[in-house]
């Protein structure tokens, strides 16, 4: 992947830019020192590192509108980031662009447990919104594996989701109203407490949008009531195949489980050695499927997921008989990514979604790419909505294995739109996939695309480089209805 070479013009006025930040926000939040700004190079995905010119951690929603409004007004590129935790360089910095990190946001503002919300900054971690209200018996749903540490802002703009996300929704189905400051300083309420909002649907719009077209700076999210029950089964079966077929047979039977997940052997194996959760070292592929509502509810569909389950070939059933025993079974699931860390210098976690029908095929189709290119790959998937997760296991220390690993995931992802699928199900697209969206998308598709980001950011400042392959021009894409200055808009090259 290449970057752009970072405009001179901009990189001359860095001193100036330094003080006049350090006037918007505490001096001490304006990072420009070099070893410091080293902390913020990458994100979740560190093949690609670049420092940014600044680092900014403002406090208030003010002092986000008015670092916004100086970056665009000195026509200076502004990079949002959260807590680091994207895997698909959708933070990654710009050598001539402010690094906008919104970490200090970190308060939940409001509880509500009459409409069922919480109002919260975008700093929050995932988790800890459901560490506040969980003594009342809420919980917030949408559970990314990094929910410890990601935060809330970031889910929006990548719309996470999660290993529950199958029966309760990703972001966008679980978030009630947004505070959002555009690249001109203008602030944004979308929606509120309101189960549905006014007008065209902004907050979907926003949601998913990478950074692109504003920054979040609050975040009403939607609390629901913790299940009476949740159960969980293991089920280990012979093949990868007839895992699949499990899948796709609980799903047509009108089971929604609540969670829905599947490793395949490599995973399973790295899972077991890392946490002992007591996987079943036989089998070629394990689900998990969690069943939630009252008692009999519960009682009732673990019989039919039992009974499915055989049909399809199991090797053995366990079903959890306690709180602790359920979440023992998660626990390989949710340490999965770093079980595998255990085992390769470095690996590459790819997120792609196909029909759940296809699953066997595409299964058996990376283990005849993993052959060719020589690498090895551990996949876990959230099976009940198709979005898989493959873990491409290489050594960056040996010269092009990373360039393998990279093709190799580039070739997955070709695939998951070849059987009728997308490019990704949670991650976003940020720089990884950034190439590839000519597979799934026509210019004419990627170039209305672009005309959103306009409409928000006509200067095309905010996070540039990241989801579309090619950047124009507003003025070419047929910019109209902008009722403001015609601001000079920066040479932004074809990558």
């Amino acid at each position: 992947m290449q970057m752009p070479e970072p405009d001179k013009k901009v990189l001359a006025q860095r001193g100036s830019l330094v003080a006049a930040l350090r006037n918007v926000v505490p001096p001490d939040s304006v990072i420009a020192d070099e070893q410091a700004l080293k902390a913020f190079e990458c994100d979740g995905l560190t093949a690609y590192r670049q420092p940014p010119m600044i680092a900014v951690l403002p406090e208030t929603v003010d002092q986000v509108a008015e670092v916004l409004k100086l970056c665009q007004d000195r026509g200076v590129k502004v990079v949002p980031r959260g807590a680091g935790t994207s895997l698909s360089g959708g933070a990654l910095p710009l050598a001539d662009g402010v690094l906008l990190t919104m970490t200090k946001f970190n308060r939940i503002l409001e509880v509500d447990f009459d409409n069922r919300c919480a109002v919260v900054q975008p700093g929050v971690t995932n988790l800890a919104i459901t560490n506040a209200v969980q003594d009342e018996g809420f919980y917030y749903a949408p559970d990314p594996s990094s929910q410890i540490a990601c935060t809330i802002g970031g889910n929006v703009a990548e719309n996470s989701g999660g290993v529950h996300c199958l029966k309760y929704g990703l972001t966008t189905n679980n978030i009630l109203g947004l505070q959002v400051v555009l690249m001109d300083g203008t602030v944004l309420r979308l929606g509120g407490k309101h189960l549905d909002s006014e007008g065209y649907d902004l907050i979907g719009l926003m949601t998913g949008s990478e950074g692109l077209l504003g920054v979040v700076t609050e975040v009403t999210v939607r609390l629901l009531r913790a299940p009476e029950t949740a159960r969980a089964l293991l089920i280990g079966f012979p093949s990868n195949e007839a895992g699949g077929d499990c899948v796709a047979k609980i799903i047509a039977a009108g089971i929604i489980p609540a969670g829905l997940e599947m490793m395949d052997r490599f995973a399973i194996q790295a899972a077991e050695e890392f946490c002992q959760p007591g996987y079943p070292m036989d089998a070629e592929s394990l689900l998990i499927v969690e069943l939630d509502g009252p008692d009999a509810e519960v009682e009732y569909l673990v019989s039919q997921v039992r009974g499915i389950a055989d049909a399809c070939g199991a090797l053995s059933i366990r079903v959890s008989e306690s709180e602790d025993e359920r979440l023992n079974f998660w626990a390989g699931r949710k340490n999965a990514f770093p079980a595998i860390g255990r085992l390769s210098p470095d690996y590459y976690c790819m997120d792609g979604t196909i029909p759940r029908h296809k699953l066997p095929l595409v299964l058996t189709r990376m283990a005849e790419m993993s052959r060719h290119y020589g690498l090895r790959v551990a996949n876990v998937f959230h099976a009940g909505d198709g979005n898989l997760h493959p873990l491409i296991l290489y050594d960056a220390n040996n010269p092009g294995e990373l360039e393998k690993a990279e093709d190799f995931g580039s070739d997955i992802l070709k695939l998951c739109v070849e059987v009728g699928g997308v490019l990704t199900g949670e991650h976003g697209v940020g720089v990884e996939k950034r190439d590839l969206m000519g597979a799934m998308f026509s210019e004419e598709d990627l170039n209305q695309q672009q005309r959103v980001k306009c409409a928000f950011d006509p200067d095309g400042y905010l996070n540039p480089g990241k989801v579309f392959p090619v950047l124009h021009r507003c003025a070419e894409l047929g910019r109209m209805h902008i009722n403001r200055g015609q601001m000079p808009f920066p040479d932004l090259p074809r990558f």
